[in-house]
């Protein structure tokens, strides 16, 4: 007979971390600046978006910042110089990133492994050029000045608080899509493909199409989260779609825990943090993300809470009576 205690633990931990976490994003404006909070969930939410390709479905994607990028530029363009409002900018933004995730994935995911990777690289090499390029992207100085304006035509969004708020609420949103992504049917189609693609194919799944629909929803999800830093900032550069952001994100993704759904968002929280103590100071900041990562890989190559969760699973399994 099941014990009644073990089945009810697991959601009594769940709902007790999940009220924790709440709990955290309310108060944390009041103890922290809000800038940097709104700034560590924008990357939160891009990491998990990642995170959704690599950890669930096996793609590794070079090429994440393009989505990214060009929701922040078009987000701050249609704010600027369209006068949209906050809300149908980012929604813009997430449509952008959304169409062109679409295109990208039907060439990328007819090749598997490295070659998928350095398509999708090589994809974002050229949105990189064309913001480069682009009259409305201002080259290197970038958009700037982008007007927050009201949300909802309520919400004054140049309140620091208000406007902390309002990213919080989106990103919460975006993790709570994924987590039902992941655990839906078609999330469990996804991780049979990653484990043995022929045999998903075998049982008469139409794998490409789970791969286009998987790449779609992180293509989205990255644009909202792009839409939103463009937000904070006022500010859409280069940056934004660079190479170095798409390996920024593998690094938060492989710190954290890849296939872990809290994983990005601890990976993204430290080097975002490590990134902000050390802006003002003369380190070398990419050669210690450097190191960071090799250390990673040769210490715990499952990620801070991959390895976490592996611990506590391996001392549930082992029983009292050795303990």
């Amino acid at each position: 007979m099941t014990d009644s205690s073990s089945v009810k633990s697991p959601w009594l931990v769940s709902t007790a971390v999940a009220v924790v976490c709440i709990a955290g994003l309310v108060l944390a404006p009041f103890f922290l600046y809000p800038i940097l909070l709104a700034k560590l969930l924008c990357f939160a939410l891009f990491a998990c978006a990642f995170n959704l390709l690599i950890g669930y479905v096996g793609l590794l994607s070079f090429g994440h910042a393009a989505f990214f990028g060009i929701a922040a530029y078009s987000t701050a363009h249609a704010l600027k110089e369209w006068g949209f409002s906050a809300e149908f900018g980012l929604l813009f933004a997430v449509l952008v990133s959304a169409v062109i995730g679409f295109f990208m994935g039907l060439l990328a995911i007819r090749r598997q492994g490295i070659y998928f990777s350095m398509i999708t690289l090589a994809l974002a090499q050229l949105v990189y050029f064309f913001c480069l390029q682009a009259p409305f992207t201002h080259g290197e100085d970038g958009i700037q000045n982008v007007p927050r304006g009201l949300w909802f035509g309520v919400i004054d969004l140049n309140n620091l608080t208000a406007l902390y708020y309002v990213v919080a609420t989106l990103c919460v949103l975006g993790y709570l899509v994924i987590w039902r992504v992941v655990n839906s049917p078609f999330g469990n189609i996804l991780k049979a493909i990653r484990e043995n693609e022929p045999r998903a194919i075998s049982l008469g799944y139409r794998v490409q199409r789970y791969k286009l629909g998987a790449f779609v929803i992180s293509a989205s999800l990255a644009g909202l989260a792009g839409g939103l830093k463009a937000l904070v900032f006022q500010l859409a550069t280069l940056n934004d779609v660079s190479w170095s952001l798409s390996g920024e994100v593998v690094l938060m993704t492989l710190l954290g825990g890849i296939g872990t759904l809290f994983g990005p968002v601890v990976g993204a929280s430290l080097i975002i943090s490590l990134e902000s103590m050390l802006a003002g100071s003369e380190f070398p900041l990419q050669v210690i993300l450097g190191l960071i990562f090799v250390v990673c890989v040769l210490s715990f190559s499952r990620g801070i809470v991959g390895e976490a969760s592996r611990i506590i699973k391996r001392k549930k399994s082992v029983p009292h009576s050795l303990r």
